[in-house]
């Protein structure tokens, strides 16, 4: 913590969470105030610590792909995605090209409904109520696609090692166009109600800078800094999926505040619109799995797969002693890198400002803590 040990008497320790509804799960941050100004915070984390890296090493690659989904279960759709990608390295194995449209559609999908409870609940903790019951009514109709599809609609696991574990269903690619033609006109709607809102734009604008260097530094990844001013997706700097095939932007601005990120965030759904729409005019018959053996004992080796999840970059490493069960798993969320620029974005801001820029990095404590 900054500042000396020593207390001026006018300074003052206050524990905001682990119970606190703004810290967006069980986050406890100690913050150190001259008055309702933050001098320094403290993240304490680890209340919601499953193990689920020492987990992936004793149980097979296949057993281990349902656990991925529990980390960032805002988004299991991708952690699912990034999880299969590293294995697929390991084994040297592309799925084919049928499955990767649909992975594309799914995790844009996921994108969506990410950003949506992000925004709700963003809202929410600033204290505008309505937009939350806005961004719930159109994310449940993603869910209802997730759930048409593979049963679930929260730990969606979708994908398989090799490809897709379902094929789709009748009416899949009417229901996602669908939803498309239906969710544009309620970006624009949000906008509405909070772009040029005054309270919200006095809320946000100037609050928790961070500057492209000091993301850098911290490796922070994913729309905090986009909204540095740095034009840096994985989709585009190291494609996946076949993502170099689609026509989409990379949207940022440029002063790294958290209503910039707040912009970044929903021109990003607008984009996952496009990439959608390209996707569904490219689903072609074929398979949904490549050969993958029936056990799964990738050679010796070690592999690193990144991919661009909602909340920023999330690699899997993972290491192959040649047997069944993998000898190393270890994550790299992006909710727990970018937690660490917590406390630059805080120090000089309010008591108050603590709550919009938790709720401005988008960290879903589960994969913070894995």
């Amino acid at each position: 913590m900054a500042g000396s040990t020593f207390l001026d008497s006018s300074e003052l320790v206050l524990n905001m969470g682990p119970q606190h509804p703004s810290t967006h799960g069980v986050l406890r941050v100690i913050l150190k105030l001259d008055g309702e100004k933050v001098i320094g915070t403290e993240c304490v984390i680890g209340y919601l610590h499953r193990g689920v890296e020492k987990i992936g090493e004793n149980r097979t690659y296949v057993q281990f792909a349902p656990y991925v989904d529990r980390m960032d279960y805002v988004a299991a759709v991708s952690n699912g995605l990034g999880y299969c990608l590293a294995v697929e390295k390991l084994l040297s194995v592309e799925a084919p090209p049928r499955a990767q449209v649909t992975r594309v559609i799914l995790t844009e999908l996921n994108r969506i409904a990410s950003h949506l409870l992000w925004l709700g609940t963003h809202a929410l903790d600033i204290g505008a109520i309505t937009p939350l019951f806005y961004t719930l009514r159109e994310r449940e109709e993603v869910l209802k696609i997730f759930e048409k599809y593979c049963g679930a609609r929260l730990t969606t696991h979708a994908f398989r090692i090799g490809g897709l574990q379902y094929e789709l269903y009748d009416g899949f690619e009417e229901d996602v166009a669908k939803f498309c033609d239906m969710f544009l006109p309620k970006v624009d709607e949000y906008e509405e109600l909070l772009t040029d809102n005054r309270i919200w734009v006095e809320r946000l604008k100037g609050v928790g800078i961070l500057t492209a260097e000091q993301c850098k530094a911290y490796g922070v990844t994913g729309p905090v800094l986009r909204a540095a001013g740095v034009a840096w997706d994985l989709r585009k700097a190291q494609p996946y999926s076949g993502y170099e095939q689609y026509d989409f932007d990379i949207p940022i601005r440029q002063n790294g505040d958290t209503f910039d990120r707040y912009i970044v965030r929903m021109e990003e759904m607008r984009q996952s619109v496009r990439i959608i729409r390209q996707a569904l005019e490219r689903i072609e018959p074929g398979p949904i799995m490549a050969k993958v053996p029936k056990v799964i004992k990738p050679p010796v080796g070690e592999v690193y797969v990144s991919i661009e999840a909602p909340k920023g970059e999330l690699g899997y490493f993972i290491v192959s002693d040649g047997s069944t069960q993998p000898y190393r798993v270890r994550v790299r969320p992006p909710s727990f890198v970018n937690l660490q620029a917590l406390d630059q974005m805080c120090r000089g801001a309010l008591v108050a400002d603590v709550v919009a820029i938790i709720g401005t990095i988008d960290i879903v404590l589960g994969e913070v803590d894995r």
